[in-house]
């Protein structure tokens, strides 16, 4: 075991999450043996998983997971595959019944081989671990993509002599610069984009915001920009960022589409496919298109990319979108004026408060979106993340709580059949160093974001139970379960209630908007479209 800890921290390896079991009890008491390691743990291998996942959002390192044999790797896979998506190195270590078993359906036996299918690089080990038999760990990790290393392990024993050790923890090892050709892209930007461009900032990584500001502000073409890029709020980009820039841009669709960073997270990239006369370009970490048809896609360093682009031209607002924003924009201020208690206008008001904290984690669905279009613009929040949502709702609290964990001011936004089932999540936040941090849970009484589906105004009571999932579940129960502070908040004289937590208090914030209001609200966005 001493073997295989010592591996992975020479890929980079500093922080271990670890869930208990009696097969990979061996690996436990190793790694409790070990100095130089960080090690969290919980119960629940699924959100385990996505804390890791979050600890790899804010520190940029590989993270690994120790579970135990059968089911216990099965759990993995949802964090694996959001992983996977979103470029990381998640690293997860099951521990197995010895070979001999596999296929017999003995007790703890599954088929844990190749169990994550193509979400993971596999790699089986027997034990004794010899260093021959390790995967080629640092490039995997290079390549921004999870592992998984399955240990055939006899019967558990906690006797055995095991003496004390340190594990060096090497630095990452970065990405490679980049991927494809970029004579497509320079092609388009310097004889074609006049004809018409909008930039499309998706989620950013910390050392690519520099880079796509120069692009942005070299540019000077409208941009649409996703919370977690961390520039959507910032000034020198304001003159050209859209409001409801999804509405604007399917209203009048440019010829060019430049996306930088990840998937955005808004409607108008679904729209993309069927827009063929809209040819797009994307420059991202992590390769994929986010597309069904056809599209150039640079995969890479950001900076790089650039350095080798060289020279971009000033481009402008040829066909006038930001005209139409500002239209955009003013029927927002209105309507958040008059329907101070709908969904949008509490978004607006949580977002007052949230922009003074370190961190904001995003969830999927209806969260984001709302942030997208309705949070404030006056003041500049860099880390804004969210999970790209292969599963709306899948892990989200887990992941909060990781990016968290480096302490400060953090604050969520998440739905509420998301907190519900993340809900063991909360536990976790015993583990973390002292910081305020705040769970806000917009309570819509079920999976609200269904009604906006064509024909989702008109279901009928037996697709909404099923469907929409609709309850009456208080929210304190969850608070108390965590052991946090919980606060109702209707309107926005509520969201005074938040100015009295402490620097070291967990808060459970419920938002409860008026449904009718919220109704009026989006009724009246899309009438004016």
């Amino acid at each position: 075991m001493q073997t295989l800890i010592t591996w992975c921290g020479l890929a980079g390896v500093q922080e271990w999450v670890c869930c208990p079991g009696g097969r990979n009890a061996a690996m436990l008491k190793a790694l409790s043996l070990c100095s130089g390691l960080k090690l969290w743990t919980h119960f629940d291998e699924r959100a385990a998983a996505f804390f890791a996942l979050g600890r790899m959002q804010d520190t940029a390192r590989p993270v690994a997971v120790s579970v135990t044999s059968g089911t216990a790797a099965a759990e993995l896979l949802p964090a694996v595959i959001e992983a996977y998506y979103q470029g990381r190195p998640l690293i997860v270590v099951t521990a197995d019944r010895p070979s001999a078993f596999s296929g017999t359906g003995a007790p703890q036996s599954i088929e844990q081989r190749n169990i994550f299918g193509i979400y993971a690089s596999a790699c089986e080990l027997e034990y004794p671990v010899s260093a021959a038999s390790l995967p080629d760990l640092e490039s995997q990790v290079a390549a921004g993509r999870p592992v998984h290393i399955n240990i055939h392990l006899p019967e558990p024993r906690l006797d055995d002599v095991c003496p004390p050790f340190s594990s060096p923890v090497a630095e990452a090892p970065p990405l490679p610069p980049f991927r494809s050709s970029l004579s497509d892209l320079s092609r388009m930007l310097q004889f074609r984009a006049q004809e018409g461009l909008a930039l499309l900032l998706g989620g950013l990584e910390p050392e690519e915001q520099e880079p796509a500001l120069w692009l942005a502000k070299t540019l000077r073409v409208p941009i649409l920009a996703d919370a977690t890029s961390g520039l959507r709020e910032e000034e020198e980009l304001s003159p050209h960022v859209l409001h409801d820039g999804d509405a604007v841009l399917s209203s009048c669709p440019p010829p060019f589409v430049l996306r930088v960073g990840d998937v955005p997270a808004g409607r108008f990239w679904r729209d993309l496919e069927a827009l063929p006369r809209t040819e797009v370009f994307s420059i991202s970490r992590t390769g994929f298109s986010g597309l069904a048809r056809p599209s150039h896609v640079v995969q890479g360093d950001l900076d790089a990319v650039l350095r080798v682009l060289g020279d971009v031209p000033h481009v402008g607002d040829t066909l006038n979108l930001r005209r139409f924003s500002h239209r955009r924009e003013a029927l927002i201020e209105d309507l958040i004026l008059t329907y101070p208690e709908s969904e949008a206008a509490l978004t607006r008001t949580l977002s007052l408060q949230a922009c003074l904290g370190n961190r904001i984690f995003l969830g999927n669905s209806s969260p984001v979106r709302l942030w997208n279009l309705y949070a404030q613009r006056q003041l500049p929040v860099y880390y804004v993340r969210a999970n790209r949502g292969a599963n709306g709702i899948e892990g989200l609290l887990a992941t909060f709580l990781g990016n968290a964990a480096a302490g400060g001011e953090a604050w969520c936004f998440l739905g509420d059949l998301s907190a519900l089932y993340d809900a063991n999540a909360g536990l976790l936040h015993r583990q973390l160093p002292r910081g305020k941090r705040v769970v806000a849970v917009l309570n819509n009484h079920g999976g609200g974001i269904f009604r906006s589906l064509q024909g989702g105004d008109s279901l009928t009571d037996e697709m909404e139970r099923l469907l929409v999932q609709p309850h009456d579940l208080d929210m304190q129960a969850l608070a108390d379960l965590w052991g946090a502070r919980a606060l109702r908040l209707c309107c926005s004289a509520d969201f005074e209630l938040l100015d009295q937590l402490g620097d070291e208090d967990f808060a459970l914030a419920e938002i409860v908007p008026d449904a009718e209001q919220t109704e009026a609200f989006n009724r009246r966005m899309a009438e004016t479209k």
